[in-house]
């Protein structure tokens, strides 16, 4: 089918889930709405939604009141529901964060404290010995049982959104890049790989292009997108008995990464990591990608060198660490003591888009900005794929207040 000539209430450009769920919520909040989603790959969900490692959090870690734990506590809920009407397999597992060290624990009661306020029952204070009653070969010497966390395959979600969407008589195209975006006649015409596009109005769930995309529509989007590459290993079959289901670090507060941790998945696997890498192309997910354009982007930003300056050790360390297999399993072997190198295997990489601001601050919450006829989702890391239905229905309420206006 040509794009060519074709109007539409709204266009939602990116197909991975976030896109797919304002895609979704919009569908069910304005019947009859003419709408279309382009995702520039063959295919849904190819990167940040496809590349992550299947987590459906808790929302423990995000600050009382953020949009972080408003979306991600009624997002975790919404998509159990989903996942349960749908067929869509998934397990409500928990996990255990872990603190190994004395100086942990203050971090660790502050995770908590913020647990219980956003609204998590049942959070669980471990001692070392019942720490090992639920994961018997992890060491540390206390933890937070935290039984709403679960796991699932978000490919298999974003394709479920699409379906609805579809079936709901909304446009789900792949294979279709925006060019450029202009004003006429009262609206917006897209120019794509495969055509002309008139639409009342856009919503950017770009992710890894959301700022460039913003760009397109003529808006300053007031950040930079710096990628960060996220590295797993798997744990040998054979081995897969070290972990039961999730295995997590006390994070350090300094950065929005929770630190290496394991993760059984739904399909069995067990994955180890990620470390949080600089990435020299924005969907690079080897350790030799690299993009120029996205280089010189990244080096002509006065942010990213902000940035550097404070956390040029911590990004060595984990470039050491991403080269490094024996520092990558020392990293391990904190929660895991009798894990060895032989037992895990390099497997593969995620990349994170990360919202840098001019100042060099790391955008650590959901970050949604309206423009003229536009909404542009502009941060929207993790747990975004977990509160992925919430954060549609509230990007869907924006772009009502546009419809009415």
């Amino acid at each position: 089918m040509t794009a060519t000539g074709e109007n539409f209430d709204v266009v939602v450009i990116g197909g991975g889930i976030v896109g797919t769920a304002t895609a979704l919520a919009l569908t069910a909040t304005h019947p009859g709405l003419k709408l279309a989603l382009l995702e520039k790959e063959a295919h849904l969900a190819c990167h940040q939604t496809g590349h992550n490692s299947g987590v459906i959090h808790s929302g423990l870690y995000y600050k009382p009141g953020s949009l972080k734990a408003q979306n991600c506590t009624a997002g975790r809920d919404a998509l159990y529901a989903f996942c349960a009407e749908h067929a869509i397999p998934h397990q409500r597992c928990g996990k255990v964060v872990v603190a190994t060290r004395d100086e942990e624990l203050p971090a660790l009661d502050e995770l908590h404290r913020r647990g219980l306020a956003n609204g998590l029952d049942g959070l669980v204070r471990l001692d070392g010995a019942d720490l090992r009653a639920h994961e018997p070969h992890v060491a540390g010497i206390a933890g937070l049982f935290v039984p709403q966390t679960g796991i699932v395959d978000y490919t298999s979600v974003t394709e479920a959104y699409a379906a609805v969407v579809t079936a709901r008589g909304g446009v789900v195209r792949t294979g279709c890049r925006l060019l450029g975006v202009r004003r006429a006649g009262g609206g917006l015409q897209l120019t794509t790989t495969t055509g002309i596009v008139r639409s009342r109005h856009l919503v950017n769930c770009a992710g890894l292009h959301c700022d460039r995309v913003a760009r397109l529509c003529g808006s300053d989007p007031g950040v930079h997108i710096v990628p960060f590459r996220g590295e797993y290993y798997t744990l040998q079959p054979a081995r897969r008995t070290l972990v039961r289901n999730l295995i997590y670090p006390v994070p350090d507060p300094a950065f929005p990464f929770l630190g290496v941790h394991y993760t059984r998945r739904i399909d069995g696997e067990v994955e180890a990591g990620p470390n949080a890498v600089l990435a020299l192309k924005r969907e690079g997910y080897g350790r030799f990608s690299l993009s120029p354009r996205d280089l010189l982007e990244i080096c002509l930003y006065p942010g990213f060198w902000r940035l550097a300056r404070l956390y040029w050790r911590v990004g060595l360390q984990e470039y050491a660490r991403s080269y490094s297999k024996t520092l990558f399993v020392r990293d391990l072997q904190r929660l895991i003591p009798e894990l060895g190198r032989a037992d895990v295997v390099r497997a593969g990489a995620g990349v994170r888009a990360q919202a840098v601001d001019r100042s060099g601050k790391l955008l650590d919450d959901f970050h949604i900005v309206a423009g003229e006829g536009m909404i542009h989702v502009l941060n929207a890391p993790s747990p975004a794929a977990t509160a992925s239905l919430s954060i549609g229905r509230k990007v869907a309420g924006e772009v009502a207040k546009l419809i009415v206006s």
